[in-house]
């Protein structure tokens, strides 16, 4: 193929990756967790309000995040209209966005290893997941990894202009999620300036143009919420970022190593691989750490940028899988040089551990993935003929693949070899495992049953029912939902809805109101009952 036409080559492969692994299928099943339907509809009411700088939920301002992803939201709802699909838009379009600039920035600085690292970024486990979520971990990732490439970009090439886009991209992650985005940047350069020896590094980011973008950027809107919501520096600050740090306030407690199983998953298929590059990379620096060539300053860089964040939330007291997300891109991007640089040795086959630990690993979620309608539903993975298909089909991906890198194409063929059991992966979670992903985990089925048996829209209660249960029906039917614990009983008739068989305690809470049972949404074990008004003498 001619070098003219290759780019374009690699652009039409890239689109259709990106089209298929982060937007393809977004509505396959609803928002799911209480993250995803609770930032969907706060977005949904900024818009209604026509307010872009407080978020609310239920009216009253909800403060914990910052305003990114809701700006993003609620120009996909003005184009295309509110739906879940529409809700995780901007993670799709974000994960795109990272993996272009991931393409542009090895084609000009490692050039032969571009189409490796923005496929092999694209299809990890984390960011395909985080990438159809509706949430705030895929814009601060793609923000974070944009700035810390244009920052590597100015390292190298002394340009001023990738500086600016350093402190752009970087007042975009501090709009996404916070002052973490400006730490870890911080966290990530000083470590890699004082692993090289070159602080000066250090003083020649701190550049006064640059700082007054990233305060323009970043600034207006802080300082505009502040102004409009007094409570919010104690709220966003002091609440869910140095308590949630510092404390278990939320109650995601985790033992100190939960990061390292995280990543390690976080970065499958590749992580076979990837632990292997971070080895050597490790063996290199150790042996050359005086004289180190511009790709071993890279990979000790990406090293840096792939360990930092692991360790630093790994002190944090309250820790969640998509606080790992911007560290992925670095482990891929170590992965891609290091199949770059083996691809020119005489000998480009893998050893057999590392070939068949890798097809074991890349091969695996094929059968989860075949399997999950049952492991959802019965929670387990039952012993049967679908399981035996499942296991078989794993088990010759897992052969193909290993056989494959000991060929003397060898290390040439892992992109290939890898991205086959992740397409098809990630298809059978679509189209076999959507449905149940759907009826089990998300409160849109459950809204639509409610809904097909309403004679007219009725206000809508729930008893010891979930917060994620809560937050779905609270975007799906988009009004405020009472609370019978917190004694939030409406005064006149209405729905709501309470664990399988507990129609003896809501008649109780209703002090001798009539309570009718109407059905049951049996996926999630939720019955659903009609409750009179108070009687007048009440």
């Amino acid at each position: 193929m001619s070098d003219r036409l290759r780019p374009h080559t690699d652009w039409l492969l890239l689109a259709g990756f990106c089209g298929f692994l982060f937007f393809f299928g977004l509505a396959s099943f609803g928002l799911i967790g209480a993250d995803e339907p609770r930032y969907a509809q706060v977005a949904r009411e900024m818009l209604a309000r026509h307010d872009w700088i407080t978020p609310t939920l239920g009216g009253k301002p909800w403060l914990e995040k910052p305003v990114l992803y809701y700006w993003q939201a609620m120009l996909a709802y003005r184009i295309f209209g509110v739906s879940d699909w529409a809700a995780r838009l901007p993670s799709a379009v974000d994960a795109t966005l990272m993996i272009a600039a991931i393409y542009v920035f090895l084609r000009r600085f490692r050039p032969g290893s571009q189409l490796d690292g923005a496929l092999m970024t694209a299809s990890a486990a984390g960011v395909i997941s985080f990438s159809r979520a509706a949430s705030m971990d895929m814009p601060l990732a793609a923000m974070l990894t944009i700035a810390l490439l244009a920052w590597y970009a100015w390292k190298e090439t002394s340009g001023r202009h990738y500086l600016a886009w350093f402190y752009f991209f970087l007042a975009l992650g501090t709009l996404a999620k916070g002052p973490i985005a400006p730490f870890l940047a911080l966290a990530v350069i000083v470590i890699f300036a004082a692993a090289k020896r070159e602080y000066g590094l250090i003083s020649g980011t701190l550049w006064l143009p640059g700082i007054l973008l990233f305060c323009v950027v970043a600034l207006p809107w802080y300082i505009a919420v502040q102004v409009r919501n007094p409570e919010f520096f104690s709220v966003f600050i002091l609440e869910h970022n140095l308590a949630r740090f510092g404390t278990n306030l939320y109650r995601h407690k985790e033992p100190f190593w939960y990061y390292l199983p995280v990543t390690l998953l976080g970065l499958v298929p590749w992580t076979v691989f990837v632990v292997a590059a971070l080895v050597g990379t490790a063996r290199t620096w150790r042996a050359k750490q005086q004289t180190t060539s511009p790709t071993d300053s890279l990979n000790v860089f990406l090293a840096v940028w792939l360990i930092v964040p692991a360790i630093f939330f790994s002190i944090s007291q309250s820790k969640l899988p998509g606080y790992i997300v911007p560290a992925l891109p670095a482990g891929t991007l170590l992965l891609s040089d290091y199949v770059r640089r083996r691809s020119a040795d005489s000998d480009v086959r893998p050893g057999p551990l590392l070939a068949c630990l890798h097809a074991i690993m890349a091969a695996w979620p094929i059968v989860p993935a075949l399997m999950m309608q049952y492991i959802l539903l019965q929670h387990r993975l039952p012993w049967g003929t679908a399981a035996v298909i499942s296991i078989s089909f794993g088990l010759v991906l897992a052969v193909g693949i290993a056989a494959t890198l000991r060929t003397q194409l060898g290390i040439n063929m892992l992109r290939f070899v890898t991205l086959v059991p992740v397409v098809l992966a990630v298809a059978a979670v679509l189209r076999i495992g959507a449905p149940a992903l759907d009826s089990t985990l998300s409160a849109r089925p459950l809204a639509d049953e409610i809904s097909r048996f309403e004679k007219k829209p009725m206000p809508l209660a729930v008893f010891r029912v979930s917060r994620e249960t809560e937050f779905g029906l609270v975007f799906y039917r988009n009004q405020i939902i009472a609370r019978y614990e917190s004694g939030q009983i409406p005064a006149g008739e209405h729905l709501v809805l309470a664990p399988e068989g507990l129609q003896a305690a809501l008649a109780k809470k209703t002090m001798g109101r009539r309570v009718a049972y109407l059905g049951s949404f049996a996926p999630q074990g939720i019955d659903y009952y009609w409750v009179s008004g108070t009687p007048p003498s009440q």
